[in-house]
């Protein structure tokens, strides 16, 4: 699953589902967990799965261990949809879906982030930044808090041949200075996706994840140079430098 921006839409706001998807987020995600209460849970999956029937989209599902699992995973089960598990931290609860991403958002989740990748049923890593600067008792604004975290999810990644992690949400919907510095960061860090919660986040996000013109020089001129050792900008240029000015510019 390669997909930049996965815009999350409350799931028992089926009004606005189609909103979502012409939102232009290049992943839908029905949430069945924190966006709906617990009186509302049954009536929101039987609303995703009226909705499903005709469209696709990701579902996020309750945590394994609540009451609300069992039925979320039927619902999954029987759409055929990627499902996005919350509080991903024991493997084995991974490995009976299809099409995973692993939201990891609790420290154990992140001390097993290695092991989660490996499912093989999991096809990408999501950070939940909010939930687990709850855990740790810090700001999910504050960066540096999460650096670890965040490293140990694009290594995890790497290792595991999976697409670049998912990074959290941006909790401000009115500051674009704030969402496009969380994606910037995001991608120095080597995260490839952005989690929106609102559609006006969307574009910003892809645009921030694009590679800014000084990039795209850069990497023409290092993919001109050819692909023996060479010098560009009084830097050396072998394999490894070749290898990502390609991906830069969408080679490989």
């Amino acid at each position: 699953m390669a997909a930049t921006t996965f815009l999350f839409v409350p799931g028992d706001r089926p009004d606005r589902f189609g909103k979502a998807v012409a939102s232009g987020a290049d992943a839908v995600i029905l949430d069945l967990e924190d966006a709906v209460a617990p009186a509302a849970k049954d009536s929101a999956r039987a609303a995703v799965g009226e909705w499903l029937e005709s469209h696709r989209a990701l579902v996020r599902i309750n945590a394994p261990g609540t009451p609300w699992f069992d039925a979320d995973a039927a619902l999954v089960a029987a759409r055929g949809v990627p499902v996005v598990v919350p509080k991903a931290e024991i493997p084995g609860a991974l490995a009976g879906f299809r099409e995973v991403v692993a939201l990891v958002e609790t420290a154990a989740g992140v001390e097993r982030a290695g092991e989660l990748a490996a499912v093989p049923s999991v096809t990408r890593l999501a950070f939940g930044s909010v939930d687990l600067a709850a855990e740790l008792g810090v700001s999910p604004e504050d960066l540096e808090s999460f650096a670890y975290a965040r490293s140990r999810l694009v290594i995890a990644s790497a290792a595991a041949g999976l697409a670049p992690p998912v990074d959290g949400v941006t909790t401000d919907l009115r500051d674009d200075a704030r969402l496009e510095a969380d994606v910037r960061y995001a991608r120095r860090l080597g995260f490839g996706g952005k989690l929106c919660i609102h559609p006006r986040q969307v574009a910003p996000a892809r645009a921030a994840f694009a590679p800014t013109e000084a990039e795209l020089d850069w990497a023409r001129r290092v993919v001109t140079a050819g692909a023996a050792v060479s010098v560009v900008d009084g830097r050396m240029v072998d394999r490894p430098v070749l290898a990502r000015a390609r991906r830069i510019l969408g080679e490989e």
